[in-house]
């Protein structure tokens, strides 16, 4: 078994997840913008993304598995394109390790414009919830404050020892 079929599902995992650090790239100017409709819709193309890059993750899984049984390794219960690496022909390991990077740089990148996006959404939410305390009317203050508020003074000086019996 030979190392093609593995770069082939790197490079179609790396061409999904530069097509999602696209659309990562495209929600973060509807964030900008507060369009909440087109992100709504954005968010379900990514969950088709994200589903079809879990599908070729196990197909990536299946044939690492496949390809190490066939050097004679057992495979770890997650097998990795390290594990192929090490044992693979020096030309294919060049070609591997070049798919490899290539897929890491575009997950880094990607999980950069995510972390973003989650700054953005949090600063938006805090804009919000600071727009929504000023709005509402702040109740007045139902604790014991130390001082007798509109009470009798009378009152305040009666203690439960009685001194002149």
């Amino acid at each position: 078994m030979s190392v093609q079929a593995i770069i082939a599902i790197l490079e179609k995992l790396e061409t999904m997840h530069k097509s999602l650090l696209e659309h990562s790239y495209k929600k973060t100017e509807l964030i900008k913008k507060g369009d909440m409709a087109e992100l709504d819709n954005m968010l379900k193309t990514e969950q088709s993304h994200v589903a079809a890059i879990e599908t070729l993750e196990k197909q990536r899984q299946q044939v690492v598995t496949d390809y190490l049984r066939a050097k004679g390794i057992a495979p770890s219960d997650t097998p990795t394109v390290s594990d192929v690496i090490e044992v693979a022909e020096p030309e294919e390991r060049n070609h591997l390790d070049a798919a490899r990077k290539r897929l890491t740089l575009v997950i880094d990148d990607l999980r950069k414009q995510n972390d973003l996006n989650q700054r953005l959404i949090f600063q938006s939410l805090q804009i919000v919830n600071m727009t929504l305390d000023m709005l509402r009317p702040r109740p007045e203050q139902i604790n014991y404050t130390g001082k007798n508020v509109g009470g009798n003074q009378a009152n305040a000086k009666k203690t439960y020892f009685d001194s002149q019996a």
